[in-house]
């Protein structure tokens, strides 16, 4: 079939990219779904730092590329057993098989075969299902390619949802929701009444402070630029904000925890701010990074803090979660208002807006911006 989407073509081309425009609308051939595939019409799919990452060049991918990994949509054709036409689903961007060792821990966001896929660009199967006029077959976004009418999807990158959810609250539960209260539920396992600091403050942060809430973390301080965000964060429960540009932002987080953090988490993928979260944590206490730096950035701490203040410092990739596990409990708690992740929805745009949008996501003027079809 023909579909419509957004395609990369060339990464790092110069901001502002409504001028330069790194992204195509085109028509595409989408072939049918293979063993274990589905077509999904596609209703929803949120603007993530991920995307921007790729379009920026920091994190690099195979080129040409159909964008978009945070999505959700209906089943129109299932060739997947347990999936049938008129399911709902949210994508998972890292496809699972369930068979690989990480994926047998329960630590399916490193599933193995589900990274060669994505490092790929093709599907869980090996296989790419789009094809253009261009010069080489178009390959997949971390196995969604959300960024077009239909894709084809693993059945191991689906799960079913409730299907009254508006698809424009769906999507954010396939990225944001689930990599940013993750890492506080999942990776970091946060207890009631332990400090929490959330530096930056996009949708993945934003998710993070709304899971330092949800577990009763106290006191919970926000770290950002952009003085809405910071107010933002103070309506969804931080009970202190720090602006980043201070010189001395450091030690104010580290007086409103009383000597610094139990939990610190960098959602920028940054480096610097990674040692900025390291350093606004207590003795003993954990720094759980969950950005996406580029690959050659490197980050420096004191050797001996390791060991005699006993601190850790751990990644976090999809928040540590199962999807099939983890989406279908946020939504509860979505329903049952202890998740309130529809206020991260500033926008709404259409296909041919995306440049433009990405150009706000870089300048830090929009939270979560989702494409609807």
């Amino acid at each position: 079939m023909i579909v419509r989407g957004a395609v990369l073509r060339e990464m790092g081309l110069p901001a502002p990219y409504a001028e330069s425009r790194p992204l195509h609308v085109e028509e595409l051939e989408l072939a049918p779904p293979g063993p274990g595939e589905l077509l999904v019409r596609i209703r929803a799919a949120g603007l993530c730092h991920s995307d921007l990452s790729v379009i920026d060049g920091s994190r690099p991918r195979v080129m040409p590329m159909l964008l978009g990994h945070e999505a959700t949509g209906s089943v129109v054709e299932s060739n997947a057993p347990g999936f049938a036409v008129g399911d709902v689903v949210a994508c998972a961007f890292v496809p699972a098989c369930g068979g690989c060792g990480p994926c047998a821990e329960g630590r399916a966001a490193l599933c193995e075969p589900g990274a060669a896929a994505n490092a790929a660009g093709t599907l869980l199967s090996g296989n790419r299902r789009l094809s253009s006029t261009g010069p080489s077959d178009v390959h997949h976004h971390l196995g969604v390619s959300g960024f077009a009418d239909h894709a084809v999807i693993s059945a191991h990158s689906a799960v079913k949802i409730d299907p009254s959810l508006p698809p424009e609250i769906a999507a954010l539960f396939g990225c944001a929701v689930m990599t940013g209260v993750g890492a506080v539920v999942n990776t970091a396992q946060v207890r009631a009444g332990r400090s929490a600091v959330v530096f930056g403050l996009g949708g993945v942060g934003l998710s993070a402070l709304l899971g330092a809430v949800l577990v009763g973390a106290h006191p919970i301080v926000a770290v950002d630029v952009v003085p809405s965000k910071l107010a933002l964060a103070q309506e969804l429960g931080a009970t202190a904000v720090v602006d980043a540009r201070d010189a001395d932002a450091i030690e104010q987080v580290r007086a409103a925890t009383a000597g610094g953090a139990d939990y610190a988490f960098e959602t920028v993928g940054s480096a610097k701010v990674l040692e900025q979260a390291y350093a606004a944590t207590r003795r003993g206490g954990t720094t759980v990074t969950v950005g996406l730096p580029h690959p050659s950035q490197t980050f420096s701490v004191p050797a001996v803090s390791l060991v005699a203040e006993e601190r850790t410092v751990k990644g976090s990739y999809l928040g540590s979660s199962v999807p099939s596990r983890d989406i279908p409990r946020y939504v509860a708690l979505y329903r049952a208002g202890r998740l309130p992740v529809d206020r991260l929805l500033t926008a709404t745009v259409g296909l041919d807006d995306l440049n433009q949008a990405f150009d706000d996501l870089a300048a830090g003027a929009s939270i979560r911006q989702v494409l609807l079809f």
